[in-house]
């Protein structure tokens, strides 16, 4: 079908949303063509487009042709996957509440279970909940630290971590088989919370969760001794990590804390930064300056969805020194390794992964402990594969796991990057 024809299509469908049929009829050829040659590309972890009308663009209809494929490969698995279900976590980028709970409408319609958050959450909440919950699968909506005119729709296995390759390829196969996307099927929501098909979850995840990040501490003493002190500054950008990140740092004893409140709203325009990427030291700007006025120690921001951290420290002349990813990785790891030894609960079989792309100089800290590092492939779905490995043949015990582009995994309770961890 040529992008004309796409174009057509959409154009005829009667019950397209106003909001959609104004943005096609305002296209020129050039957007039109872009918008319609192609389909929106469901890889590995999922798909991440800019927002709008077409099969290029992320939409509602996009969104339940994605959602239709899983409900029909959690329908090929019986009747026990689809009372497990599906976890369901959504950032506060433009049209995820709807993405998601259009996700759920699909899903029951098939007679497949799905949870919910009532709002916004992180990243890693959302893989925690796949494996607190037992669910078959997970969907989260995010198109993590890119501009504000995208979104994402990412697919999680039962682990909790990216689906594995046989069932990410059938569902990739699913979802291309579905030749019109206007006649996919939703449940009506409300009918499908009253039976129990759609179950909206909030606070009793969120204590279990955080529950888990409390054993991330080594050594409280320290934070004891310094923490009531220690002069932190945090941004969420926007994003999700307003919803666990605060909480995280007072359970675990640091009070001295300042949050930059023009960020703390969910903002789906990112409205005070060019791009919520905590990789750029141009998104610390507001934070430089909440810290330079209360003296603040370190500053710490967390992207849209919270998987990624990003860092600076005060330097002796009162400016702000900016990490890179390896930096802050190299810091974690020394950290966590110096206070196990301390302890005396450094295992005899620790071990460390991280990406081939990443610094040497963490394998060097690792060798300097006894410990043994991992190199895998650039994507979290290997450092989780080597978790499983850990975890099934008892050979090693897993410390840490991180990649240079920001993004760190202590505890493995989550199978992704997870910035309030890190935090």
């Amino acid at each position: 079908m040529t992008y004309q024809e796409n174009y057509q299509k959409w154009l005829d469908f009667a019950e397209l949303p106003a909001y959609l049929r104004d943005e096609l009829v305002a296209m020129d050829e050039k957007t039109k063509e872009d918008a319609f040659y192609t389909n929106l590309e469901f890889g590995t972890a999922g798909m991440r487009g800019l927002i709008g009308a077409g099969t290029n663009r992320i939409n509602i209809y996009v969104v339940r042709q994605a959602t239709e494929g899983l409900a029909q490969l959690i329908d090929s698995k019986g009747e026990e996957a689809k009372k497990r279900g599906v976890a369901i976590a959504y950032d506060s980028r433009h049209f995820s509440p709807e993405f998601a709970f259009e996700s759920a409408q699909v899903l029951a319609a098939h007679g497949i279970k799905s949870y919910v958050f009532e709002s916004l959450r992180p990243t890693p909440e959302l893989s925690f909940a796949v494996r607190h919950l037992h669910t078959f699968a997970g969907i989260m909506v995010t198109a993590s630290h890119n501009p504000a005119p995208f979104n994402g729709y990412k697919v999680y296995g039962e682990d909790g971590g990216q689906m594995p390759p046989a069932d990410a390829d059938a569902l990739t196969d699913y979802i291309r088989a579905i030749e019109n996307p206007f006649t996919v099927q939703l449940a009506d929501l409300e009918e499908s919370k009253a039976n129990g098909l759609i179950e909206v979850i909030g606070e009793n995840v969120d204590a279990e969760y955080l529950k888990e990040v409390k054993g991330v501490n080594i050594n409280q003493d320290l934070i004891n001794e310094y923490g009531r002190d220690m002069k932190i500054v945090y941004t969420p950008l926007h994003g999700t990590g307003e919803m666990l990140a605060r909480r995280a740092l007072a359970q675990a004893g640091f009070e001295a804390v300042q949050v930059v409140e023009a960020q703390a709203v969910p903002d789906a325009d990112f409205s005070t930064v060019k791009s919520p990427n905590p990789e750029n030291q141009a998104a610390f700007a507001l934070a430089e300056e909440l810290g330079r006025e209360v003296d603040a120690d370190v500053l710490v921001a967390t992207d849209p969805d919270a998987d990624r951290l990003g860092v600076e420290i005060r330097q002796p002349d009162g400016s702000y020194l900016n990490l890179s990813g390896n930096q802050i990785g190299a810091i974690i790891a020394k950290y966590i390794l110096e206070a196990h030894k301390t302890a005396g609960t450094l295992p005899a079989n620790a071990a460390l992964c991280k990406s081939i792309v990443s610094t040497e100089l963490v394998t060097k800290i690792a060798e300097s402990y006894g410990a043994t590092m991992f190199n895998v492939l650039t994507g979290f779905k290997f450092i989780g594969e080597k978790i499983h490995e850990f975890e099934t043949q008892h050979n090693h015990t897993y410390m840490l796991g991180f990649e240079e582009s920001f993004g760190y995994l202590i505890k493995p309770f989550v199978r992704d990057k997870d910035a309030i961890q890190a935090v």
